[in-house]
């Protein structure tokens, strides 16, 4: 395809042509445009919103502007909602804590799969049923 043809079908599938395929060479503009379709815009497994958000928390860990700006504005156009956006921002939070805390301390990793299986045990032995400090699946005040 030409760089006019991949243009038209870019503006045909998101409004407009962003500056960021404009900067992409002629020779793998075609290439980068499919692959972003196929990646980021014909997933069928998990559905726009929690992929946006899932994408706005990856963002965020990577302190990349553009995918918070991106997905965050995705999300909302796809029904996500202040509260959920907060959520998926305060996973990321804390996945990137305690990965940065347990790698710094070195912990072993042998143990914390065994740890994260016992934990996934009883997980599915209560699922249906409050956890200890829940009530009616959501978590008591302390």
């Amino acid at each position: 395809m030409t760089r006019e043809e991949v243009y038209r079908d870019i503006e045909a599938t998101l409004g407009t042509v962003p500056t960021l395929f404009k900067a992409v060479p002629d020779d793998t503009l075609e290439l980068e445009w499919n692959l972003f379709k196929k990646v980021e815009l014909r997933d069928e497994v998990i559905p726009d919103k929690y992929r946006e958000l899932m994408g706005l928390a990856a963002g965020a860990v990577l302190g990349s502007r553009f995918c918070v700006a991106a997905h965050r504005e995705l999300a909302k156009a796809c029904g996500a909602t202040d509260e959920e956006i907060e959520g998926a921002v305060r996973i990321a939070k804390g996945v990137a804590g305690w990965s940065t805390y347990m790698t710094g301390l070195d912990l072993d990793m042998n143990t914390f799969r065994d740890e994260i299986g016992q934990i996934c045990s009883y997980v599915r032995s209560v699922q249906g049923k409050p956890m200890p400090g829940e009530t009616a699946g959501r978590p008591t005040a302390h």
